[in-house]
Formats: structure tokens, C-alpha cells, sequence
């Protein structure tokens, strides 16, 4: 026994484990303390007992009972509640994690696990050279998602060592803020906008760097497709309820990794999680061009996303022969070849496929000259019963809303309806090959959607009625300064459909070594035979063989965001009031209730209608208010009710993002917006 003199008769014994790699000396340590000792001091006093020359800088004190890092060196035991019966773990907060990449790809780093997930996840997106960390983050895989045949394999060993791109000698992941790697604002490595391989100008900074040449090749090229027996294995949704299973495993941005249960070693999926792909450009964004491009591939191969036939034909060429065959031709460039273009003809290729739809020199024209369209289109109305009626009428689109006449002659008097679109969602409805251009409009009433479908004669007419409907939704007129680049957009889609078939130009199907089904979702591969499939794929491809390796992948991300499902993470929800499930799809600008058996949209809120909203923790119930005193609730079924509102704040933080923030993120409005705790 020790006197109590020798202590003093506060003095109590707390119980410490210490993680290290030295077998030969205990790990159990007993340290007599107070109250009123500091966590800096304590740490002090263990390693003086511990008696081991290392490097102690990255270690801290884990609470495993509480579930929380004792990271305020300056608080007091007391201050932390740590009494008698704790039990603290002195562990490294840097760990090995590996990472499932969007391209499949494994990557095994350092990561903070006593960071909150939103600055491990920048760190991490340092590593990568990945520009917009605000974008991504990190998920368990759900256990739903995983087939049964899996589940059997679960013991087994992950991925074998060649497979998995080891970066941990990274300067950022071993927790040396000193060294910014890649990612110092004047050391970021530039790519060349059109075959995507580092600038020779830059590429000393990957000798510095765990990101290789060879590395920077596996994360910034489209690599060979996977077998069509390694896609049949993996997870694909059937209904809205399988969707929703996909969103359930998202990590709290706002709690460390190892405050959610993750251990070292574990493995997690990094994913783009919000779809606002901000100031994507190919002079900076290789890995992160590829990146969206294989989660989108993924996505439509994976029928995550829904799209027609036609529009699958048209992901196929841009894989098949654009994506794959110039990735093989690239990885075989010498990466510190001189660029033949100067810097001129860089930055005009630059600023040719970057995605930023437009420029602001047209602020004058926006403000004095508000357009209109006016033009003979065909109303359609569903009736229930019947047959749909079709009638040609006289549009006038001006501001955010569509009147029509009983024809031209009539529109100076009232017209015979005026609809808004502000608010309402809009479709497109569209077949070249059958020349049928049309835009389905579900207009938001007090109880529910009112559907109305417009039939337009040609491609011209239906991308400027399309772009303005679709600015109109989002309460923008034709005269801001996306109208132009939308009508653009939607025409170069429409071009690649609009494919005929060439004898001269199109190679002999059987002749083909290609495997269709590697670029095809199953539910078209059942549809139709291999040799079939081969030779849609080669018409379709005539519209994009001319296209750069970047300037492919950069259409590929266009038409995944021209799809209508584009954007949308499902959730399965009970509202308050409601008596069955719904479906709550959560986008970039607003909320959809979609019937879960249908799958029609019933009602849309849009985010700039939002005046608050809020989480009872309690009851697990989100709480949203709108203008008009709209007001709803839900509970969340398939996920935790903090994912929505994470999602909800983490779309509203992305919009306030501007150019002249020098990419400075401001973390406190982020966790203030997600947190909910506040």
C-alpha cells in the first residue's frame, strides 16, 4: 500500500494502455493522478514511465468506454469526466486505411483517425490530387448491398498486395502538415487538357510524391473493363428500395473515424457524394475527371441510374472505343515528352471542354433584356381512361412560365392557361431515331403533380424549349447566362444519339474483339444477342470516334447529368402524418417524394424555398419548413436521419462556393450547417 501522504488524498489510479510495437515491454501502465491534471501532462508522465526513445508527437488518448479522443492537451481529467474507472488506449491517430476508389481501385494510406471525416477526407484527396475534397467522402459498403455468395467469402482475404496501390509514405498521411505534397496552391501539378498526362513542367512534383507517374496512370486513366463475370457478381438495385440501401453506409462528416467504429486496416469506399462538380477543369483535374467518370460508368453499368437504350448506346462508344483503347495508348506516352501545343493552344483547348457552361460578360444584356420563345409546339394532357389527347397551340415562354394560345393570331388577348414552372420538374421524353422530341413537365399543386407533356418538331426547337424549361424549374429566366451553354449542351447530347449506320466506316462485327457486355447494363444484354450489341455499339460510336481522350470522358459526365435520375440519392421515409412508406430523393436543389411502388414523383420542395430545418433527436424525426407555411416531417427508415440532414446542409454549403475563395473551405459554416447538434 502507498501512504496517503505521499500522494495526497485526492490521488486516485487510472489505468492506461499504451500501443506500441515493442513486445519485450509491458503495455499496462498504472499512473497515480488527480483531477486536476492536465491531458498534456498526463502524457508527460506516461512516457517518462514508459521509458522507450521514440517518437511520441502523434499519439493521443482514446476513451474506448465514451467513445472520444482526449485531444485538448490543456483540459484537466476532471474537465474531461475521466475518473477511476476509465480505461484510456495511447494510440497512434495517423492509421493505415484502405480505400475502394470510384475506379474500383484499391489505395492503402495513412489516414487522421482523430480528425473529423470532412478534414481526413481532404487529406486524403491531398494524397490523390483530387481538388474539391468538399465533394467527396467516405462509406462503409451496407450490408445489404453485399450478394450472399459474398457473405461466404467474408473470412477470406481482401484483395491480394498487388492489387492494392500502396501510398503510405505519403508526407500528408503521415501527419507532417509542414510538407503540402501536391496540393500547395503553387506547386499543383498541371495535366494536358487533351490526352490528361502530367505537363512536363510539373512532373518533378511526383517524383517528391507517393503519386508516381505510374500511380498518377492508375488513378487519372480509364483502365481495361472488368469480365462480365466479375459484373454479374457484384450489387445491382431492382426498385427504389434497393437504391436506398446504396446511401445508408455514408460516415458522419462531422466525427472522427474512430468514433464511428472504424479500425485500422479497414476497408471504406471514397465516393463523390454531392453531384455539383464545381470549376472541373482538365489543366488541374485529371484524377478527378476519371474519377467522376468511373462512378458514373459504374453507376449506368450497374443500372443505378436508369437510362434508355439509346442513351446506353451511347455510354457504350464513349467507353468502348474512345475511354479504353486511348487509355492503353496513353499509358504507353512518355510522360516527360514536350507537349507540342504552346500555352495558348492549351488554354483554348481548356477552355473547350471545361464544364463551366458559360461566362458572366453578358451581365448587361441579363439585366436589360429578358428573351422570350414563341413558337407552335403540341400539348399534351394524360387522361385517365382515355385515350391522350394531342393538340397543337400557339407558346409563349417568357420569364419562368409557358401560356398557350388557340393559335398565333389570339396571343395578344388572355391565354388560355398560364403555367409556372418554377418549382416543377422537367423531363426529357426523347427517341432521335423515332424523331420524337418531347419534354414532360410535372408541375407542383397543392396535391401532388399535375403532368404535362410538350411535342416539339426538331432538335433546334427542343433544345431551346428544354434549356428554358429546365432554367425556368430553377427559377432562372433565358436571359442569365447558363441559357446558351444548356441549349448547347443539350444539342451536342442529341448529335451523339442521332447516329445512321455507315457499310464504309463500320467495322465487321464478328471481326471485333469486343466484348459488350463489359460497357453494357445486363438488363440490355438480355435483351439482345452479343453480335447485335456489337454493331449498335459500332453506329453509335461513328458520332464520337474524333474526340480527344479528356474531351470523352468530359461528354460521358454531360450525359450521365443530362439523365433524368441525375443527382439523386434515395432514402426510404415515413412522413409524419402518412400511414405507408415513401421514397425521399434528395438532390443538389431540392427534395422529391416519390411512391415507393410506382415510382412517380409525388411532390418536389425546392431548397431556396427552405427557411429552416432541424432534427429531433429524440424521436430520430427531420424537420423542414418552407415558404407559404409549408411544412414537413419524416422519419428516415433505411439510414440514420442525420445523412439527410448532413445531405440537406451539405448541398446548401456547396452553393455558397465562389471562384475567388482561392479554394479556401470554410469547416465551421460546413459542420454548423450538417451537424444538427446546434
Amino acid at each position: 500500500m502507498t501512504s496517503s501522504n505521499e500522494y495526497g488524498s485526492h490521488s486516485w489510479e487510472l489505468m492506461v494502455i499504451v500501443d506500441h510495437q515493442h513486445e519485450e515491454v509491458q503495455k499496462e501502465f498504472f499512473l497515480q493522478v488527480t483531477g486536476d491534471l492536465h491531458i498534456g501532462g498526463l502524457m508527460l508522465k506516461l512516457v517518462e514511465k514508459i521509458e522507450i526513445p521514440q517518437d511520441w508527437s502523434d499519439y493521443a488518448f482514446w476513451w474506448e468506454q465514451k467513445k472520444r479522443w482526449l485531444l485538448k492537451t490543456h483540459w484537466t481529467l476532471d474537465k474531461c469526466g475521466v475518473q477511476a474507472d476509465a480505461k484510456l488506449l495511447f494510440t497512434t491517430q495517423h492509421k493505415m486505411l484502405r480505400l475502394r476508389l470510384p475506379n474500383m481501385k484499391t489505395v492503402r494510406l495513412k489516414v487522421s483517425f482523430s480528425s473529423v471525416v470532412f478534414r481526413a477526407v481532404s487529406d486524403i484527396c491531398k494524397i490523390l490530387n483530387i481538388r474539391r475534397s468538399e465533394e467527396l467522402s467516405l462509406m462503409k459498403q451496407s450490408e445489404g448491398t453485399l450478394k450472399k455468395k459474398k457473405k461466404k467469402d467474408k473470412n477470406s482475404k481482401e484483395p491480394a498486395t498487388e492489387d492494392i496501390l500502396n501510398l503510405c509514405n505519403s508526407p500528408v498521411s503521415s501527419g507532417l502538415s509542414g510538407n503540402p505534397g501536391l496540393y500547395s496552391k503553387t506547386m499543383t501539378p498541371t495535366y494536358d487538357p487533351i490526352s490528361g498526362t502530367p505537363a512536363s513542367s510539373t512532373i518533378t512534383w511526383f517524383s517528391d510524391s507517393p503519386l508516381t507517374e505510374q500511380n498518377c496512370s492508375i488513378l487519372a486513366f480509364s483502365h481495361p473493363n472488368c469480365s462480365p463475370e466479375t459484373l454479374a457478381e457484384m450489387y445491382q438495385p431492382r426498385t427504389l428500395a434497393d437504391k436506398a440501401k446504396l446511401n445508408a453506409g455514408w460516415l458522419d462528416s462531422s466525427r472522427s473515424l474512430m468514433e464511428q467504429g472504424i479500425l485500422e486496416d479497414d476497408q471504406l469506399l471514397l465516393r463523390f457524394k454531392y453531384y455539383t462538380f464545381f470549376d472541373l477543369n482538365p489543366k488541374y483535374d485529371a484524377v478527378r475527371i476519371n474519377q467522376i467518370y468511373e462512378q458514373a460508368r459504374w453507376a449506368i453499368l450497374l443500372e443505378e441510374i436508369d437510362c434508355t437504350e439509346e442513351e446506353m448506346l451511347i455510354f457504350a462508344a464513349l467507353q468502348a472505343y474512345q475511354i479504353s483503347k486511348l487509355s492503353l495508348s496513353s499509358e504507353a506516352q512518355d510522360f516527360t515528352c514536350e507537349s507540342e501545343a504552346d500555352e495558348v493552344e492549351a488554354a483554348l483547348s481548356n477552355l473547350e471542354v471545361t464544364l463551366e457552361g458559360g461566362n458572366s460578360s453578358n451581365i448587361l444584356e441579363d439585366i436589360t433584356d429578358i428573351p422570350k420563345l414563341a413558337d407552335n409546339l403540341r400539348l399534351v394532357r394524360p387522361k385517365k381512361l382515355s385515350l391522350k389527347a394531342i393538340k397543337p397551340y400557339w407558346f409563349v415562354f417568357k420569364d419562368t412560365s409557358i401560356s398557350y394560345f388557340k393559335n398565333q393570331e389570339s396571343a395578344q388577348g388572355e391565354p388560355i392557361e398560364k403555367i409556372n414552372l418554377k418549382g416543377s420538374e422537367v423531363v426529357p421524353d426523347v427517341n432521335v431515331a423515332a424523331k420524337k422530341f418531347g419534354i414532360k413537365l410535372l408541375i407542383p399543386v397543392a396535391d401532388g403533380m399535375n403532368e404535362v407533356y410538350l411535342r416539339c418538331e426538331n432538335e433546334n426547337q427542343y433544345a431551346q424549349w428544354m434549356a428554358a424549361c429546365i432554367l425556368a424549374s430553377k427559377g432562372k429566366t433565358m436571359a442569365d447566362s447558363s441559357y446558351h451553354p444548356e441549349v448547347h449542351k443539350i444539342l451536342s447530347f442529341l448529335k451523339m444519339k442521332n447516329w445512321t449506320m455507315s457499310p464504309q466506316t463500320v467495322s465487321d462485327p464478328e471481326s471485333t474483339d469486343m466484348k459488350p457486355e463489359c460497357f453494357i447494363s445486363p438488363r440490355y444484354t438480355k435483351k439482345y444477342k452479343s453480335k447485335q450489341l456489337v454493331a449498335r455499339i459500332l453506329e453509335a460510336h461513328q458520332n464520337v470516334s474524333q474526340m480527344t481522350l479528356v474531351e470523352a470522358k468530359l461528354r460521358f459526365i454531360q450525359a450521365w447529368q443530362s439523365l433524368p435520375e441525375f443527382g439523386l440519392s434515395y432514402y426510404i421515409v415515413r412522413f409524419k402524418g402518412s400511414k405507408k412508406d415513401d421514397v425521399l430523393g434528395v438532390s443538389y436543389n431540392r427534395l422529391i417524394r416519390i411512391d415507393i411502388a410506382t415510382g412517380d414523383p409525388i411532390t418536389t420542395w425546392r431548397f431556396s424555398n427552405m427557411k429552416q430545418w432541424n432534427v429531433n433527436w429524440e424521436i430520430r424525426q427531420v424537420a423542414i419548413e418552407f415558404d407559404q407555411n409549408v411544412s414537413i416531417a419524416f422519419t428516415c427508415l433505411s439510414a440514420d436521419c442525420k445523412i439527410i440532414h448532413e445531405y440537406i446542409g451539405g448541398y446548401i454549403f456547396l452553393s455558397t462556393r465562389s471562384k475567388d475563395q482561392n479554394e479556401t473551405l470554410d469547416e465551421d459554416l460546413f459542420h454548423k450547417l450538417t451537424g444538427g447538434q446546434e
